[in-house]
């Protein structure tokens, strides 16, 4: 028998399957069965999975006849499990590299558990997020083994199947099934956590949780979510059968009330159409099972739960608008754009700066309060894993604060929570500058990341062009400057022009762009997932094509036929289009995208997964090119109005020079020598690839795969910034789509 069953139901996850399979079947512990059940998926989920079957012996196939649904699949898989203690997994999830055997090290230092709960992490399509909301209470448990009642905190814990290891003779001997439909995992998850008698817990991230773009059921409304009430109905009378088990009745009453208005308030779940009638069936929940003598919890959950034991749905609507209120604003004195708001604002954050900075608040920005990106979010990243006392906290946009992944906390800019942290942070950390209001006060440290290497000339050396120089009050810049402690570099190029373009009295540090980690971090399964998730079908060659702003331009236009390089390249390769993010959306490029001649990768958060997916870049004068040599992979530079942009915006060195170490390939000034280019086979020839090394000499010398984490020794650390740089021979980037 072995010591661990996994069971992973499969539906619709071919983009997705083989990297979960090959987290299982890769783990360092070998004393494994995996039982993937076949749902009947429609793709080629079920010749994957024979595939897998038949070149591993640990893996049994299981098809099913016709789609039953999650549950009733892990149901299945149950039934074939042979393992003292059995798993669930999704199949579009994974597992993280050595977690089975620190599970199988827990189980041996502290015997059988019943249950053993391991933490999470959320990666969506644009990247990673952070860890989970009970990562704390994990955290917390340390190795004690305890039991529900005596620990009732954790039943918080989060109410999935794939983050719990069960002992397998435990979870049969009490019968425990997934019922059909949606929300399956909250009944067994509670009945288990109920019954158990040993329950442990182990401070690791054990899954990938991948939050696709689409697919995801919770993330489709409609009337499935109503199966909410039926598998709450279950578990209650479940517990109406074991009169043992009444101690828990409150609790679980609690949450399962909060679990279906956690439901209700969200649009991606419940139809405004059905809200009312789903209100009312949670009504209907509360008045048939609420214990007697139940205490209604305070805060916002309490006046929620109040409007459904008296069935005020007028009342619910009521408080849901106020609380999207105080979220568009919270604790507003008054609008940030009225005089009285100002003055309000501006005595509360003199009134906090009075106060000592807090050593373990640090604040973030990219871009001008976007969405968490580029070198400070991998600063932010890092900081996390090496020191993990610093909370750190964004400022963004009000528009985007929806759009900020779980798990990262942020403020939304110009509200109240936003002047109280910045008043008492002590490190702050941006690519651009943090406002000009913000005050640097004693103890208060700043981190310049920058975002990119400068071609084009950069602060105080703008003022010799009249274009670069509109709307720039320097003097301002300088002041803005002077609050820099570090300024991070990625070459020495970049440190010498950092120095000029803003003089100051920081210090220049030459760790490598911590963005840029990624590129020799990521694998060859990290390269396929992208493309999957971009769209890019198996074996076209992706050409990504970055252009820069330009100063003379208040619109986008591309400067080539983008239709025509499409077409005249053949279904062989296909187009990402990018477009700067200073510039709105296109109309033109929108149409393209919509006929299928591109893929418009404009509003992708990150670049760097976009870089990892295409086998070649083509730009202008964009500083991605520097920051994509890492890959050590084609560049074509198209420059068809080379002479305009260095004269109006000013360019540091020659990009077209063709002297090595200046231009990264092979250059193409028309649109036909640009189609030629590809045509030719120039683009990926002998005297590219000779000049691509020189550039990459000269340009990429600090990125390794380890900036971040000098970044971080030095800045919240104060310790020497290491570890030493990796030679450039001795580095392997990512592999190439071609290589995978």
């Amino acid at each position: 028998m072995p010591r661990f069953s996994i069971v992973i139901p499969v539906f619709k996850v071919q983009g997705y399957l083989r990297d979960c399979l090959d987290s299982v079947l890769g783990q360092s512990y070998r004393d494994i069965e995996v039982i993937a059940v076949d749902d009947h998926s429609p793709d080629s989920c079920g010749a994957i999975i024979d595939e897998y079957a038949a070149r591993d012996d640990r893996l049994k196939a299981v098809h099913l006849p016709e789609n039953v649904g999650l549950g009733r699949a892990r149901n299945t898989g149950l039934q074939h499990a042979r393992g003292d203690y059995v798993l669930f997994l999704d199949s579009d999830d994974s597992y993280t590299p050595g977690l089975l055997e620190a599970l199988a090290k827990r189980l041996d230092a502290v015997g059988e558990l019943d249950i053993l709960v391991f933490d999470h992490v959320r990666t969506y399509w644009w990247g990673r997020g952070g860890r989970s909301q009970a990562a704390d209470l994990i955290e917390r448990a340390g190795t004690d083994v305890f039991r529900l009642q005596d620990r009732p905190e954790y039943v918080q814990l989060f109410l999935v199947a794939w983050n719990k290891a069960f002992r397998r003779a435990f979870f049969l001997e009490h019968g425990f099934r997934y019922a059909p439909g949606l929300y399956e995992d909250a009944p067994v998850t509670h009945m288990a956590m109920v019954t158990a008698e040993r329950i442990g817990c182990l401070n690791r991230v054990g899954v990938e949780y991948h939050q696709r773009r689409q697919g995801a059921i919770t993330k489709t409304p409609g009337r499935r979510h109503f199966d909410i009430f039926e598998q709450y109905e279950g578990l209650f009378a479940f517990l109406a059968a074991r009169p043992e088990l009444a101690w828990a009745t409150p609790m679980l009453f609690e949450r399962a009330v909060f679990h279906m208005l956690f439901t209700l308030k969200r649009p991606e779940r419940v139809r405004v159409a059905d809200r009312k009638e789903f209100f009312d069936r949670t009504a209907d929940f509360y008045a048939a099972h609420v214990p007697a003598g139940f205490t209604v919890p305070g805060g916002p959950t309490g006046v929620y739960m109040r409007t459904v034991a008296g069935r005020l749905y007028p009342a619910y609507q009521a408080a849901q608008l106020a609380a999207r209120v105080r979220t568009a604003g919270p604790n507003k004195v008054a609008k940030a754009k009225t005089k009285a708001g100002k003055h309000a604002y501006a005595g509360l954050y003199a009134l906090r700066r009075r106060r000592s900075p807090d050593p373990r608040l640090a604040v973030y920005s990219s871009y001008e309060d976007r969405l968490p990106s580029c070198n400070p979010l991998a600063v932010h990243d890092k900081a996390k894993e090496l020191a993990p006392e610093v909370h750190g906290v964004w400022v963004v946009r009000k528009e985007l604060a929806g759009r900020v992944p779980d798990g990262i906390d942020y403020v939304v800019r110009d509200s109240r929570r936003y002047w109280e942290v910045m008043a008492r942070a002590r490190y702050f950390v941006n690519n651009v500058d943090f406002p000009d209001h913000i005050v640097k006060r004693p103890g208060q440290l700043h981190l310049q990341t920058h975002h990119g290497t400068p071609l084009k000339r950069m602060g105080m050396e703008q003022q010799a062009y009249p274009a670069a120089a509109r709307g720039v009050d320097f003097q301002r810049l300088l002041d803005r400057v002077d609050r820099w402690d570090l300024s991070v570099s990625s070459n020495q190029h970049s440190t010498k022009q950092w120095e000029r373009a803003y003089p100051g009295s920081y210090e220049s540090l030459d760790a490598g762009y911590p963005r840029n980690d990624r590129y020799y971090q990521a694998g060859t399964e990290d390269v396929a997932a992208v493309r999957a998730r971009l769209g890019i079908a198996p074996g076209r060659t992706a050409l990504l094509y970055a252009p820069t702003h330009r100063d003379y331009r208040t619109s986008w236009t591309p400067s080539f036929d983008l239709a025509r390089l499409a077409e005249a390249l053949g279904d062989d390769f296909v187009l990402l289009v990018r477009t700067h993010h200073s510039y709105g959306p296109s109309p033109e490029l929108n149409d393209l995208a919509e006929r299928g001649a591109v893929i418009d990768v404009s509003r992708h958060p990150g670049v760097e997964d976009l870089c990892l997916a295409a086998d070649a870049l083509v730009t202008d004068y964009s500083s991605l090119a520097f920051d994509y040599a890492n890959l050590d992979r084609p560049i074509v530079i198209y420059a068809d109005d080379w002479d305009i942009y260095s004269q109006v915006r000013g360019v540091t060195f020659d990009l077209l020079s063709g002297r090595p170490g200046d231009t990264p390939g092979a250059v193409a000034t028309t649109e036909d020598e640009l189609i030629d280019t590809f045509r030719s086979g120039r683009w990926c020839g002998t005297e590219a690839a000779t000049l691509r090394a020189a550039f990459r000499e000269r340009f990429c010398p600090y990125d390794d795969g380890h900036a971040a984490e000098r970044v971080v020794r030095r800045f919240f650390l104060g310790q020497e910034a290491g570890p030493a740089t990796v030679p450039l021979a001795h580095r392997t980037p990512a592999p190439a789509p071609a290589a995978g």
